[in-house]
């Protein structure tokens, strides 16, 4: 049984603590304005992705669903098809995410009923949360998931760190992760660290470095070339 808790980050949003790694979810100062920063306006809304007509997000990692949750606000608000596929291993308990205080900080009347629904529906099948929102949210680990070749614009790569979770930043996973990616997608990550801005070159990305949010002096944008 995994020991987690929840704990109050810096700007008033929530985030959980994991005991076993000594590790939390989301930055402790601050998950919204973190998840806002770099997985929404670094890699959603970045030019490549959001000129698409229709947009496919990669996400390694559902943890909270707070990303997913962003994003099926911004596909909405901008009235532009979103289909999401993302991997965990260790799902959120009713009580656990039932608890969370994301809603709190957003004005959307629909952001109780979206978030629910994304926790509550079903695994290992499409789903449609909203009018542009479409979630495919597998029980796996990110290591024997299957991607599909050339299938997504952008990826938030939001595992634990390097430290902590070593075998989701190495090569065969990143090599896979590029493969199935679109000509010119995106993937942004908070993490900076130079074995893992190595392997993706390796693997075929262009790197930048971007301003990160509070707390965080940079972050990574990879391109596939």
């Amino acid at each position: 049984m995994i020991k987690r808790k929840i704990v109050l980050t810096e700007d008033g949003s929530h985030t959980l603590y994991v005991k076993d790694i000594d590790e939390q979810f989301h930055s402790r100062f601050g998950a919204m304005q973190e998840s806002e920063h770099i997985f929404i306006q670094a890699g959603l809304l970045h030019k490549n992705v959001i000129e698409n007509d229709a947009i496919s997000v990669l996400e390694i990692g559902f943890g909270t669903g707070l990303n997913a949750l962003l994003t099926c606000l911004k596909a909405e608000e901008l009235k532009k098809n979103i289909v999401y596929h993302t991997v965990e291993l260790y799902p959120l308990t009713c009580k656990e995410y039932s608890e969370l205080n994301y809603c709190n900080f957003i004005s959307n009347v629909n952001a109780h009923h979206f978030f629910s629904f994304i926790h509550q529906c079903n695994w290992e099948t499409v789903q449609s949360v909203s009018t542009h929102f479409q979630l495919l949210k597998q029980n796996i680990s990110a290591l024997t998931a299957q991607y599909p070749a050339a299938r997504f614009d952008v990826v938030y790569f939001d595992a634990f760190s390097p430290d902590v979770q070593p075998e989701l930043w190495t090569q065969p996973l990143l090599k896979k992760i590029h493969q199935s990616m679109k000509p010119h997608g995106v993937l942004v990550t908070y993490c900076t660290k130079g074995t893992v801005k190595n392997i993706l070159k390796e693997v075929g990305f262009s790197i930048e470095k971007l301003p990160g949010p509070k707390g965080k002096r940079e972050i990574l944008r990879a391109k596939k070339i």
